[in-house]
């Protein structure tokens, strides 16, 4: 079923939509909070938590979607997962930059992206790469391109991905990443 058939059904109160919504992307929501220290049972809260928000906002027609309904429903549980850890302080500044969001399920998104990765310098290409498709620290990163410590890699990994943002918000639509 297309997503907006899915909104459309939701936002008219249909809870069997929910529920296949629910089913849909169950272990793709719960495998993201587990990967970041959660539990099986906080992922489920978390997911849940995440529908519930959703629902609510495609109830009172305050949901307007510019992108798939699984990349909002990740970016709301990592979000809600994000907030759950602070307040149980388990979370460094770090694994606080790490838990940034990109979407696992869509390989055409992580198609444009590698394009725009590639046109950015080499030493950007490389942390880029290492950091979101080789899941490497920013320590192990320092020490394999040979910065002075982990706040160098950390510093230049954000200047890196802010310049990625623009590459991409330049020359692509949210239309891109859609179905």
């Amino acid at each position: 079923m297309k997503d907006s058939v899915i909104l459309d059904r939701i936002s008219q109160g249909d809870e069997k939509a929910l529920d296949e919504l629910y089913r849909k992307y169950y272990r793709m929501m719960t495998r993201a909070i587990i990967k970041n220290n959660g539990t099986e049972q906080e992922a489920k809260d978390i997911y849940q938590d995440a529908l519930i928000v959703f629902w609510q906002k495609a109830v009172s027609h305050q949901l307007v979607l510019t992108s798939k309904i699984s990349t909002y429903l990740y970016s709301i549980c990592l979000n809600l997962w994000r907030k759950e850890l602070d307040r149980k302080g388990r979370l460094t500044h770090e694994e606080k930059d790490g838990i940034e969001y990109i979407d696992n399920e869509s390989q055409e998104r992580n198609k444009i992206i590698r394009d725009c990765i590639q046109q950015l310098g080499d030493t950007c290409q490389k942390i880029l790469m290492y950091y979101y498709f080789d899941d490497m620290s920013l320590q192990d990163i320092a020490q394999k391109l040979g910065f002075a410590n982990t706040e160098t890699a950390k510093t230049k990994k954000y200047k890196c991905k802010k310049r990625l943002d623009n590459l991409v918000k330049t020359n692509y639509s949210a239309s891109d990443f859609l179905d």
